[in-house]
């Protein structure tokens, strides 16, 4: 079976390199833009300041070799599966983050809580889902 996925831009930040990068997006003070690019300028109708985004990223610089990692570089823990972590190594290193949307202008998005490194390509952004709430069936469209 054969997966093929397109980026649908990137991001641009201050982080240079993964070590710059905060564990998580829920511990990130960081800001950003996410550049969408010029094809799929339509699909950002209705991202409003305040909005929570979910955003999958393709972690392009990690490693895709390892399967056990010590959580969190904390070998006081023990070794995991890659699976039961949130590491970015793994077999294919995608990344989940939510972003709140400081700003949009153009095919540009500024958002805060990043956690990924600069020139990082977006596969796919997605409305949040509220807590306790399911999603529309108009969100399903």
């Amino acid at each position: 079976m054969e997966i093929r996925g397109t980026p649908i831009g990137v991001m641009h930040c201050g982080l240079r390199a993964p070590a710059d990068a905060p564990k998580n997006y829920n511990e990130s003070a960081e800001t950003g833009r996410l550049e969408i690019f010029p094809q799929y300028l339509e699909a950002m109708d209705g991202i409003e300041v305040g909005q929570t985004l979910v955003v999958l990223f393709w972690l392009h610089e990690a490693r895709r070799d390892l399967l056990k990692v010590y959580p969190r570089g904390d070998r006081s823990r023990g070794l995991r599966g890659v699976f039961a972590t949130r590491s970015p190594v793994r077999p294919n290193p995608i990344a989940i983050s939510e972003l709140t949307v400081l700003g949009v202008q153009g095919n540009e998005i500024e958002v805060s809580g990043v956690d990924v490194i600069d020139t990082t390509p977006i596969l796919d952004i997605k409305s949040a889902v509220a807590p306790g709430h399911g999603t529309d069936k108009q969100d399903r469209a």
